[in-house]
């Protein structure tokens, strides 16, 4: 069989390349010329690059990089527009870029220079990388639900940032869901002033599809989706457990990540988001009478038959001197701290000025707590094997 005979039988790569490095020029020569290839274009800069990238239903984005060690605002950058797979091209020594890729959504990195067909391969390869994790989580997306059984803990302001950095830093598509129903803030510390809420998305007539309720939702600058609570605290009432059943599943097929931000209290839409939760992160601090509270819940959950593998205790405020440690709260509840975060003067800054701190603070010691456990929730409960595929929701 001729080499043009296979090249018709197998579909081209669509590949657009971004970024600039040594040899990234006779690189974008030879695959631009290649016959296994549509490239679609390039630009050195990703902010110039947007159209191209959001609607050029690409297989793989080649970005080329100068730095020696993982360009994370570049990479989230290109993910704000496009959930292809992304394959690193460098030149020189590169071998701390090599090790952090391990643990970063890059499907390969390539070390220039390399032979067309090679280049050509790896692309390939990271096509049907990317075309087969889609395939195997079936586009069924995890949900993270946070709580706490008392007002006060920081429960919004660990899912408005959690769900950012997963949108943002870890290139999710990521739906945040207040249901915090009567005084959810979720908007409020976004600094979103959205148009619609859960209440215009249960009550608009028409059955409820993944195009709908992206059509409601408000879309936030860093790529996260967020659903409002009801603007008034009597509208709850019409936002009932049935029809939070029928949202979560819709999301599921439509994001990666749904987080959902709650109220202190066991009530219907509540117990329906509990059935179809993959990690509950369950907020601790250290007072008494949270302490108390988290205990109760736990005992709730239990009487639920709630799995207590899916359940994390995050301690908040975990840094302060209260005359208490977090191994007191650990001997409390019976149950180990997955994640401690820290109380951090950057995170009023934020709530006051509708920023979250993981999108506008890098150095804050509240973001890289946050962005642990982003990482950790995207890795799952043993590292994957497989770079950037979510383990699938554990079922009862």
């Amino acid at each position: 069989m001729s080499h043009e005979t296979d090249t018709n039988r197998r579909s081209q790569l669509r590949v657009f390349m971004t970024g600039a490095c040594d040899g990234a020029d006779t690189l974008r020569a030879a695959v631009s010329m290649h016959p296994d290839v549509d490239f679609v274009g390039s630009s050195e800069n990703v902010a110039d690059a947007a159209g191209p990238l959001a609607g050029g239903h690409l297989d793989v984005v080649l970005h080329a990089t100068r730095s020696a060690s993982l360009p994370a605002d570049e990479l989230a950058s290109i993910r704000e527009h496009v959930r292809a797979p992304i394959m690193l091209v460098a030149s020189g020594e590169a071998s701390r870029l090599l090790d952090e890729a391990l643990d970063a959504d890059v499907a390969d990195v390539l070390l220039l220079p390399q032979l067309p067909d090679n280049v050509v391969f790896a692309l390939r390869k990271a096509a049907h990388h990317g075309r087969r994790a889609e395939t195997v989580s079936g586009r069924k997306g995890t949900i993270v639900t946070v709580f706490s059984p008392k007002g006060g803990t920081g429960k919004t302001v660990l899912a408005t940032n959690l769900a950012s950095a997963m949108a943002k830093r870890e290139g999710r598509k990521t739906l945040l869901l207040d249901l915090d129903l009567q005084f959810g803030d979720a908007a409020i510390m976004l600094g979103a002033e959205p148009e619609k809420t859960i209440f215009d998305l249960v009550v608009a007539p028409g059955e409820l599809d993944s195009e709908k309720l992206s059509g409601y939702a408000t879309h936030h600058p860093c790529g996260l989706e967020l659903l409002p609570a009801p603007l008034r605290p009597e509208d709850a009432e019409l936002v009932t457990e049935a029809k939070v059943a029928r949202l979560l599943e819709v999301a599921r097929e439509a994001y990666e990540v749904i987080v959902v931000d709650t109220s202190p209290f066991f009530h219907g839409a509540m117990l329906a988001t509990l059935d179809r939760t993959d990690e509950l992160f369950l907020l601790a601090a250290l007072d008494v009478p949270t302490i108390k509270n988290v205990k109760l819940a736990l005992q709730t959950l239990e009487l639920l038959s709630f799995p207590r593998d899916r359940i994390r205790v995050i301690l908040n405020r975990a840094n302060s001197k209260v005359g208490m440690k977090p191994g007191d709260v650990e001997n409390a509840l019976g149950m180990k701290i997955s994640h401690q975060v820290p109380s951090d003067r950057a995170v009023p800054v934020g709530v006051n000025r509708g920023e979250p701190v993981v999108l506008h603070d890098a150095g804050a010691e509240f973001t890289r707590a946050v962005v642990d456990i982003a990482k950790a929730l995207v890795a799952g409960p043993e590292k994957a094997k497989r770079k950037g595929i979510f383990r699938q929701p554990v079922t009862a």
